[in-house]
């Protein structure tokens, strides 16, 4: 940058480098900066006698880029490169990227490979910052730059319009109404502007669009139908527009301030001219005649007039000599006596005319002082120019040699370098080169191609060189041509075979990699398919232990649906073979060198069918295995349900026999001689159902010997029925034993039926499991409702006696045991309850003496022994106090 500090650039482009981060997302907006770029790019490109069409595409060689560079700043740029290739792409790109960094700009994300690829959003980005640089940033109006100076320029100049109001450059100018008022305001003959309106927008907008362009050279940049039709046009697209206008009028402005002072010149000049005038008279001008014709002859004849080339330099150096030898015969005396007599003779006839008050002598054209005067020095001059003509005759000869000699150099080498060029170009070794080989000829290829193209400026070169030799009239201009037609000849056989070359060596490299993918496709697909039927051969082979109707019937159902896999697979068989099969089509066809077998498998084809037809053959076999297991589930099956059946009935059989033994056992009804008989009719009744049980052993048996180890169809084992009929016999025994016992208890105690009865609903009513035993806590209840209340050493002599065996249980029959001992108990303890009353008389108590001296020894001991335990430490020693003994005899209730 010249005169623009750097500092204030960086500070003004930073609001505008996240461009390509956010508006040129909208694609509204992405049309309207393609069609605006390129019509300013355009605009410029038309200077050099060029345009773009397609922004992406147009710059991505670099070439446009930087002539568009060259035009718009009036700067020549590093020499671009000519080549094809991506490389040279990218450095011509780099050049114009590196001139735009030179003048201050900060270029951000924006890269040659991205413009080289065609990345439209970073080409629109660069162009944009193009714009920006050249076009916006140097636009200053009172003290403001770029886009606020730019801004103010269209307040100002649309300030007295009504309806237009600029703030911005999107939506400000949506109506055209602001485009219209910039032409208006400038070159008001070429809109009317009073018939404009605000609410037809596409109007105005076409309006201004089309006078533009045709008569202010501004290009037609925006499309009226994306304005208006685009909630918020493109801000840049407009920025770039409205520049145009600014940089349009502002030239004509300057251009008329700039005439302004030569108008009053011009004014004087028209006037003069009206006071010119054309008089004759009689001088006599025979000497001017005489001098001028004789310097005319002399340049006539003088062969300074046509000089004539030679095409060798010593013959130019002897015209040089010549030259100078005739400089002597020239008389510059006489001519200088001649020149001065005349200008004398034309002043005194001026001076008399003047005292006379004659008119002013006016001489014809060509015969003035001033005209002699000019053709001497035409003819010193044109003298002087043929020996420098001479002297640079001589010099592009010089210059001619030199260059024929740097012609023969250059071509010497370029042809030593073309040398056996073209035989490695005609190799076939393609052919026979493997897919990694022919990758590396490609690379090997494209080095080649990078060398001819370097050597392509030396070609240029050399043709520069010869066309230069051909306009500067080279005199061996034929052989000259002769041997750069042959070498650029040779330039183009070297490209045509470079480029046959390029597409055989990429059509075997597509062939080779179509069969590499196809290898890759056929291991993809073989593979899982090899493993799949090596999962059929182990799953058909494999042995099978199954113990229900079910389970058979789900390996069949398996198998079926593994049967119904087999059209698909067959298919994918045959998929696979076809891969195989295209690759040897293409190895038939193209006449394709595969050396080697598949890379990526080691499965062949020949593998895969003979497992096909393995899996083939394994198919019917586990059919018939399938058929035949399921004939002998269905045998089980027969026999499961066969022992379910019985089972069924043999099971709750027994269960109810049980409950109905028990039930006998407890209720009260009828004495214990016909519960006795009701018994043995129900061990009579049990004993003839004892046939049932050896059926179903027997069909156990067979179950057994079938190997069957479950059965679905009933809850009950053989193993249950056993217990259950063990249990069965023997408490159908023991409730017959219990009820024999308790008639002996009866008949031995003297117990009446009524205090049978009683026994028993007291003990069914604490048999709370309804078992036929009490436990420890239900007897305790049972004898706190009898009016016992004891502490725990009595309830545990108690439970000693009828729970010997420490159980944990009372059963009926110590239950009666029991109570009828306690009613025994009881009548003895009345009849010494009534002796102690007569014993102690008004005596509050009684000694152990007296009540042994009283009473028969028997009823004495027996009522020492059950007074004890409550003989208390308040008691008369070595006496029994009335408390104590009727405690002893009736429980603390009767206290």
């Amino acid at each position: 940058m010249d005169h623009y500090d750097s500092q204030q650039t960086n500070d003004y482009m930073q609001p505008e480098e996240d461009w390509d981060r956010d508006l040129l997302l909208d694609p509204a907006w992405e049309k309207q900066q393609r069609k605006t770029f390129t019509a300013w790019c355009n605009s410029h490109l038309r200077k050099a006698g060029t345009q773009i069409e397609n922004i992406e595409e147009d710059f991505r060689d670099g070439l446009k880029l930087m002539l568009l560079l060259e035009v718009i700043s009036g700067e020549r740029l590093a020499k671009p490169e000519r080549g094809k290739m991506r490389v040279h792409k990218i450095s011509n790109v780099n050049k114009a990227l590196d001139f735009i960094a030179s003048k201050g700009v900060k270029l951000v994300s924006i890269g040659a490979e991205e413009i080289v690829d065609g990345n439209v959003k970073m080409t629109l980005g660069m162009i944009w910052t193009i714009i920006l640089r050249f076009a916006i940033q140097d636009i200053s109006v009172e003290e403001t730059s770029a886009k606020e100076g730019l801004l103010l320029w269209c307040q100002r100049k649309t300030a007295p319009y009504k309806n237009v109001n600029i703030q911005n450059f999107h939506i400000s100018w949506k109506d055209g109404l602001g485009f219209c008022a910039l032409i208006h305001r400038h070159r008001p003959e070429l809109i009317d502007y009073g018939k404009l309106r605000k609410d037809d927008p596409l109007t105005n907008l076409n309006t201004a669009f089309d006078v533009a362009e045709k008569y202010l050279d501004i290009p037609k940049m925006l499309d009226a139908e994306d304005i208006v039709g685009t909630a918020r046009p493109d801000e840049k697209a407009i920025m770039t527009y409205v520049s145009s206008f600014y940089h349009a009028f502002s030239g004509a402005q300057k251009a008329t301030v700039a005439a302004a002072p030569l108008c009053p010149l011009l004014y004087l000049n028209q006037q003069n001219r009206k006071y010119l005038y054309h008089s004759h008279s009689n001088v006599d001008l025979s000497g001017i005649c005489d001098l001028h014709c004789s310097l005319w002859q002399h340049q006539i004849l003088n062969p300074l007039s046509e000089p004539t080339p030679q095409p060798q330099q010593h013959r130019m150096l002897n015209s040089l000599n010549e030259a100078r030898d005739r400089e002597k015969f020239y008389e510059p005396e006489k001519h200088t006596k001649e020149n001065c007599k005349i200008h004398q003779s034309f002043s005194s006839f001026q001076a008399e005319s003047a005292a006379f008050r004659g008119p002013e002598l006016l001489l014809a054209e060509g015969a003035l002082c001033f005209d002699i005067n000019n053709a001497w020095g035409c003819l010193e001059q044109a003298e002087k120019g043929y020996e420098e003509w001479l002297l640079n005759e001589i010099r592009r000869l010089e210059r001619l040699d030199h260059l024929a000699e740097k012609f023969r150099q250059k071509a010497s080498i370029h042809e030593a370098w073309t040398d056996g060029k073209e035989a490695m170009l005609r190799q076939k070794d393609y052919e026979t080169a493997t897919l990694s080989e022919i990758k590396a000829l490609l690379k090997k290829h494209e080095a080649f191609e990078s060398d001819l193209a370097a050597h392509q400026d030396r070609v240029e070169q050399i043709a520069a060189i010869a066309q230069e030799l051909n306009e500067l009239d080279y005199y061996d201009s034929p052989s000259v041509n002769a041997r750069c037609q042959k070498i650029c000849d040779q330039w183009d056989n070297l490209g045509a075979l470079t480029q046959k070359r390029r597409e055989a060596l990429e059509r075997t490299e597509k062939l080779l990699e179509t069969i590499d993918q196809l290898y890759l496709e056929y291991a993809k697909r073989a593979a899982p398919f090899n493993n799949w039927m090596e999962g059929a051969m182990e799953d058909l082979q494999d042995t099978f232990i199954v113990h229900t109707i079910e389970e058979i019937q789900g390996l069949t159902t398996a198998h079926e649906q593994f049967k119904a896999t087999l059209p698909d697979a067959d298919k994918e068989r045959l998929a696979i073979l076809g891969i195989h099969n295209e690759v040897s089509k293409i190895v038939q066809t193209y006449h394709v060198n595969m050396a080697g077998t598949n890379p990526y498998t080691t499965i062949t084809p020949q593998e895969i069918n003979g497992k096909w037809d393995h899996v083939r053959q394994l198919v019917p076999r586990r059919d018939q295995a399938l058929t035949e297991e399921h004939a002998r589930q269905q045998h089980n099956e027969r026999l499961r349900k066969q022992f379910g059946a019985q089972a069924n009935v043999i099971g709750p059989w027994i269960q109810t026999k049980m409950e109905e033994i028990g039930r006998i056992s407890i209720e009260m009804h009828g004495t214990l001689e016909d519960q006795l008989s009701h018994l043995r009719q129900y061990e009579k009744s049990i004993v003839n159902y004892k046939p049932k049980i050896d059926q179903l052993e027997g069909d156990h048996q067979l179950i057994q010997e079938a190997l069957i180890f479950d059965n679905k169809h009933t809850n009950y084992t053989m193993e249950h029925i056993r217990v259950g009929w063990e249990q069965l016999l023997t408490t159908i025994a023991r409730t017959i034993n219990e009820v024999e016992n308790q008639i002996l208890t009866r008949d031995a105690k003297g117990i009446s039926q009524e205090q049978m009865n009683e026994f028993r609903a007291s003990f069914n009513h604490f048999d709370r499991k309804k078992t036929g035993m009490m436990d420890t806590d239900d007897f305790r209840a049972c004898l706190i409702s009898m009016g016992y209340n004891m502490g725990e050493a009595e309830f545990a002599r108690i439970m000693s006696i009828v729970d010997p065996n420490r159980l944990g249980v009372v059963t009926f029959q110590a239950f009666i045991d029991f109570m009828s001992r306690e009613t025994a108990d009881t009548d003895t303890a009345d009849q010494v309850m009534a002796s102690f009353k007569i014993l102690a008389g008004d005596k509050n108590y009684i000694t152990v003496d007296e009540l042994r001296r009283e009473l028969p020894p028997d009823q004495a001991e027996y009522c020492i022994a059950r007074m004890a335990p409550y003989t208390g430490p308040d008691a008369v020693p070595g006496a029994l106090d009335y408390m104590s003994f009727s405690t002893a005899l009736y429980g603390e209730s009767d206290l």
